[in-house]
């Protein structure tokens, strides 16, 4: 089936339209892309998107379901790897584990995300301390107060992702969140926060509950002032990805920044096609980094499923 958009004028600004979602797929997923007329080639893509692209399958099996979010994890952090996010023992991801979901997995304390593998992750109990059913390694503390506050303020989400990428930290100084200049920044359309806070290094548990309401009840991104960047997904996938796409947009606000200073202005994108871009782009299906998960796949051998 083919979808159309519509296109509405704008009256007295230049003949500018906005599009409408009018005729367009239901599923965000379906309106990114397409395939062959007779709808073969999006039945075959369908199915090809599930088995490789990394899109969550649906499980009967929750221990299945448990070994899939794993790989994906330990894929996520050697994503972060390439992307050079390691800064010494800081930085860590968790997920929501599918078998306990009062436990969450997390990466172990000091081990570069370029040497993750799947049996390396942690299985962290609702006390905070390491289970005896994942690998037997410390974890980190501040990862603890941060994430618990998380997993337990928003079970909307199964993973949250956190480091200290330079561009987020450069940006976060200036405790303000983003502008929507490019269609990417439309993924944190109304889905970002900012924690106008710096408290010290998170050792207490009050810190970490700052930091979740900073998320409020349904935003999946917070610049943490003087610190960082924090996201959210339904998946790791998402997760990681959201955090790499703000890592990147931090550094255009900061070259867009240095520009206007040197007297070249900059052009916002409205809020109404803020919002058309949003409701598409932000789909979790849609925000996901299977093409740099297959690369990895490729480039390590598999080395990070063992």
């Amino acid at each position: 089936m083919r979808f159309t958009p519509s296109l509405t004028n704008m009256n007295g600004v230049n003949g500018k339209t906005h599009q409408s979602l009018d005729g367009l797929a239901e599923n965000p997923l379906r309106r990114t892309w397409r395939g062959n007329k007779q709808g073969k080639v999006i039945t075959l893509a369908l199915e090809y998107r599930t088995i490789e692209l990394g899109t969550v399958p649906n499980f009967e099996n929750p221990y299945e379901e448990r070994e899939w979010i794993k790989e994906h994890m330990a894929a996520a952090f050697r994503y972060w790897g390439k992307c050079r996010y390691g800064e010494g023992v800081s930085g860590h991801i968790t997920v929501r584990d599918p078998v306990l979901p009062d436990h969450y997995w997390m990466n172990p304390f000091a081990e570069h995300f370029s040497t993750m593998t799947k049996s390396m992750l942690v299985l962290v109990g609702p006390d905070g301390y390491v289970s005896p059913y994942g690998a037997q390694l410390p974890i980190n503390s501040s990862g603890f107060y941060i994430h618990s506050a998380i997993h337990k303020a928003r079970p909307d989400v199964k993973a949250a992702a956190h480091c200290h990428s330079i561009h987020g930290k450069a940006w976060s100084a200036f405790g303000r969140p983003i502008d929507i200049l490019t269609q990417d920044s439309c993924l944190f359309y109304d889905n970002l926060g900012v924690y106008q806070n710096f408290g010290g290094v998170v050792l207490a548990e009050q810190e970490g509950k700052n930091i979740a309401d900073a998320l409020g009840p349904k935003w999946k991104a917070c610049i943490l002032q003087n610190h960082g960047l924090l996201t959210l997904g339904n998946t790791v996938d998402e997760a990681a990805f959201l955090f790499g796409a703000l890592d990147r947009l931090c550094q255009v606000q900061l070259l867009a920044e240095s520009a206007e200073a040197n007297g070249i202005c900059k052009s916002v994108i409205t809020q109404e096609d803020a919002e058309f871009t949003a409701k598409t782009i932000q789909w979790w299906e849609n925000v996901y980094f299977q093409p740099e998960y297959k690369l990895l796949l490729q480039e390590t051998n598999g080395a990070f499923l063992k």
